[in-house]
């Protein structure tokens, strides 16, 4: 495969963010995937957030597994830590790393197949681990690499390009997030930018396992007329439970709000998710509610986005575990390896 990187030349007054940075900066080669593909919107998307964010791309490590969307790490941050791993084993890959250097930003990209069908057990452990990270999995109901199989997340029955139905319910990667702990659960869709930019920029932020499920379509195996994962069906049966957006600590500004009209939730940095409530009866902080909310959206057929759960004063699993607060290769030789006596001591201690 030849991989071919994206042209020097830029325009002269492309905008530059707080660290000097453009959006070009934040980009990596040029994509192989098919075009049109709404993992390259997603792609997109990430480039877009990191760059707002001004946080520097050797700053972040992208992890993925195996499928389209585990090879769209190649196609953001370029000068960013990078590890595609094998088929479903992503989960693992990451928790490694970040439990050897929590100073980095991590950002796991998967697919449908990838963490709903073969990594299920993996993308369920590191849940409950809850790594600090920003986990994305593109979601379009096939298996693309493959030609066009169902995958686990593919609603009952939608059919296949050929017209044949799926008779199998779907395994709904939201509602297994919000029952296994984590503390930022999202759902967006690839082509909606203007959510999934805020979106990503605050699981970014967020300390503890931030999730996002993004409905991305397959323009070449499930864009058609019966599958509910196509760009005509989820801009026919989406349902916006609010409107997010990410506002940055700065210096304070006195606003008045009418009471009920919008929440303000506090993102573990200081700054702030504004929320515009369009049902009265949601509370994002509710994880009952929160699942209960998405099970009957399900059940009618809608498919609803935007910020579904988020659990305030989270905890990541270096505050679990009690670890260092200087990374594994900051760390000097004897604390490395402590010596032969205080392994003793570890032994007896287990006995």
């Amino acid at each position: 495969m030849t991989f071919v990187p994206k042209p020097k030349a830029r325009h002269p007054l492309l905008k530059t963010n707080e660290i000097g940075l453009t959006r070009r900066d934040y980009e990596a080669i040029v994509s192989t995937l098919c075009a049109g593909c709404g993992h390259d919107s997603v792609s997109a998307a990430v480039i877009q957030a990191c760059h707002e964010l001004s946080i520097p791309p050797h700053q972040f490590a992208k992890v993925s597994g195996i499928g389209c969307s585990s090879k769209t790490p190649s196609y953001f941050l370029g000068n960013a830590h990078g590890f595609n791993s094998v088929h479903g084993r992503m989960p693992s890959i990451a928790t490694g790393a970040y439990l050897a250097n929590k100073e980095l930003k991590y950002i796991g990209i998967s697919g449908d197949g990838d963490s709903a069908s073969i990594g299920l057990g993996q993308f369920a452990h590191i849940i409950r681990r809850k790594v600090d990270m920003c986990y994305i999995v593109d979601n379009n109901g096939t298996y693309g690499l493959t030609k066009g199989q169902f995958s686990a997340t593919n609603d009952m029955g939608s059919t296949s390009k050929r017209g044949v139905p799926n008779l199998y319910a779907p395994i709904d990667l939201v509602s297994l997030a919000i029952q296994l702990g984590a503390s930022f659960v999202a759902r967006s869709f690839s082509g909606d930018k203007q959510q999934l930019i805020p979106l990503i920029k605050a699981a970014v932020l967020h300390k503890g396992f931030a999730f996002i499920d993004v409905i991305s379509p397959c323009v070449m195996f499930n864009n058609h007329e019966g599958s509910t994962k196509s760009y005509s069906h989820v801009r026919n049966h989406t349902e916006p439970v609010v409107d997010a957006n990410l506002i940055m600590p700065r210096d304070e500004i006195a606003v008045e709000y009418e009471e009920g009209t919008t929440i303000s939730v506090p993102m573990h940095d200081g700054s702030k998710l504004q929320l515009r409530k369009l049902s009265d009866s949601y509370e994002p902080n509710d994880r009952v509610s929160a699942l209960t909310y998405v099970q009957k959206a399900q059940e009618e057929g809608e498919i609803v986005t935007g910020l579904l759960f988020l659990e305030e004063d989270a905890v990541d699993c270096h505050d679990i575990l009690g670890t260092s607060d200087t990374p594994f290769n900051g760390l000097a030789q004897e604390n490395l390896c402590p010596g032969a006596e205080k392994l003793v001591q570890i032994n007896e201690s287990l006995r």
